[in-house]
């Protein structure tokens, strides 16, 4: 079952465990995604690096195994945010040599999907969720404004102002030159909390998407590999209506 629907309507959303659940999903493959990549980054170009010799055939070996373990915690991180199953399907090696082992880890297609999304898809997958993450944090950071806008402080031209820029005031809140909201007010404070609650509110519906993308490529890498035709191909090869009929007309009574 997928944990991340977004049929709900905003307050049935953020009162949900889809938000929640989207948001540490992403959060933690900032981390978990991250020492995974350097993993497998460095095990298969140590591997490759010593494969002109002798001694890197078992490093290559090592480092395929190694990929594919990489590979079972990002399954397992999955079935957080969706329950179906996602298993791999990985050649096995006919003889017991080390080349024919070789051969076989990595010509394997599920070697290689799990490389491309280890290490190839690593950069912009963590670069969106980095984007949307910041950016619904800020919003909903922003909501508890009014509790701590007097805090910051600053002072300019030996004046010292207390409230919270959203802007540029190089002179103070009330001086020339500046522009944005210069927070130093309670109204201004609940304002400001205002238009973040509903833009983090309608932003959970961002952060559940994005979420679920990202969960769509996972699976459409790490999981087994089926031909998309196949319900077709078992269809045409099986018996259909025509011979049904041509098997009736044969048969005399």
């Amino acid at each position: 079952m997928n944990r991340l629907s977004l049929r709900r309507d905003p307050v049935r959303l953020v009162l949900s465990k889809a938000p929640w659940a989207s948001s540490w999903y992403l959060l933690c493959y900032l981390v978990v995604g991250w020492a995974l990549f350097a993993i497998a980054l460095s095990t298969a170009v140590a591997g490759a690096g010593l494969s002109i010799t002798l001694a890197g055939l078992p490093v290559l070996i090592a480092a395929a195994f190694t990929i594919r373990w990489c590979a079972d915690v990002e399954r397992a991180r999955l079935r957080t945010v969706d329950e179906r199953p996602v298993t791999g399907r990985y050649r096995q090696p006919s003889g017991g040599g080390l080349v024919e082992n070789l051969r076989t880890r990595w010509t394997d297609p599920a070697t290689w999907r799990d490389v491309a999304y280890l290490v190839g898809l690593w950069v912009p997958l963590a670069a969106l969720d980095t984007i949307v993450l910041t950016i619904w944090l800020v919003f909903l950071a922003a909501i508890t404004i009014p509790v701590w806008y007097w805090a910051p402080w600053q002072t300019i031209h030996g004046v010292r102002y207390h409230g919270y820029q959203l802007g540029y005031f190089p002179n103070g809140p009330h001086g020339h030159g500046g522009w944005g909201l210069y927070v130093d007010s309670l109204p201004k404070a609940l304002l400001v909390a205002a238009v973040c609650l509903v833009a983090f509110l309608l932003f959970n519906y961002v952060v559940v998407a994005t979420a679920r993308a990202h969960a769509f490529v996972a699976r459409g890498l790490l999981n087994e590999s089926t031909d998309p035709l196949k319900e077709a191909k078992e269809v045409l090869s099986g018996p259909g209506p025509l011979s049904a009929a041509e098997a009736a007309g044969q048969y005399v009574p």
